[in-house]
């Protein structure tokens, strides 16, 4: 038995060492192509990671930078009002230009109108919300009732034209008449037409807002025009045979309101030394131009004497 079991251990053994002698080549072959297939999926997995991270980088730096087409996703009625109303705030600027960032990267991305508004008078004033209400609507103004130096920062002339010619518009603030920003009134709204005839469109033949005693008119203006404020003259003028009947007012009466011509500007063929000498005023004998030669009839032998020239009406 004993010499049974010793020889079973020595064929296990022998079969062992068979065993080992066998496998070495194999573990040694199949020990490189581990090493083969490590590089090959190793460098796959390297460079596939770069470019993920190369994608989404781009990505991310998007979504953090504002674009001015975002704001109106919250901010809908700002844009809406630089659409319709913006001026140069609409053509000239965007939205990023005044609100260069947002809260909470910035404490207040409100700015000043001065940031970009200066040089002149009319951007040294202060509190250019009182007649700019909206800032995405600067040129729609809303005036106050009593309102007048600010708008002498832009409106010299006319400021200059009421003081140098009093007037009772000298003493009126500009929003009296002007409540909203470039509105010009009809003068008819607070002044009664010279006649039923007159619309507004006739005020302007004559008068200037900012200078209204100051009378002008074209060589055009009708007689009926005049006549108006001047029916004295005018009923006379209509009644005359005289050839003076067909000449319009502002013929003579052409280079200033009342001015009362001399004669000889239209009549240059005069009479003789001796009449003039003898009557050196024209109406000694032609009575007034809107009537000539119409002379009340003459009593007890007297001599005829002109008509008063009662013709203008004072106002």
């Amino acid at each position: 038995m004993k010499g049974t079991s010793g020889f079973r251990c020595f064929v296990a053994l022998f079969s062992l060492i068979v065993c080992a002698t066998l496998m070495a080549p194999v573990v040694a072959c199949a020990a490189p192509a581990a090493k083969v297939a490590a590089p090959v999926v190793a460098p796959a997995a390297k460079a596939a990671a770069p470019a993920v991270a190369k994608e989404s980088a781009p990505a991310a730096k998007s979504s953090a930078a504002l674009v001015a087409e975002d704001c109106a996703k919250c901010h809908p009625v700002p844009p809406a009002d630089i659409e319709s109303a913006g001026g140069k705030h609409k053509s000239d600027v965007s939205c990023l230009d005044c609100h260069a960032s947002h809260r909470p990267a910035t404490q207040n991305n409100i700015p000043k109108c001065s940031n970009c508004h200066e040089g002149k008078p009319h951007f040294q004033l202060k509190n250019c919300m009182e007649c700019h209400k909206n800032p995405h609507k600067p040129l729609n103004i809303v005036l106050g009732p009593k309102v007048t130096e600010p708008c002498l920062s832009c409106h010299a002339d006319q400021i200059k034209q009421l003081r140098e010619n009093k007037s009772k518009h000298s003493a009126l603030f500009c929003s009296n008449c002007h409540d909203v920003h470039r509105k010009i009134p009809q003068c008819v709204k607070c002044h009664k037409p010279h006649s039923a005839e007159m619309t507004q469109a006739d005020c302007k033949k004559c008068h200037k807002a900012h200078k209204p005693t100051v009378v002008t008119y074209a060589q055009d203006v009708p007689n009926k025009d005049c006549g108006a404020c001047h029916k004295p003259a005018m009923n006379l003028l209509a009644g005359t045979s005289t050839r003076h009947k067909a000449v319009l007012c502002v013929k003579c009466h052409k280079d200033k309101h009342k001015m009362v011509p001399d004669c000889t500007q239209c009549h240059t063929k005069l009479h003789p030394a001796a009449i003039l000498k003898k009557f050196p005023k024209c109406s000694m004998c032609h009575s007034i131009a809107h009537d000539l030669n119409n002379w009340p009839a003459v009593k007890d032998g007297g001599t005829p004497a002109a008509k008063p020239a009662k013709e203008h009406k004072k106002k």
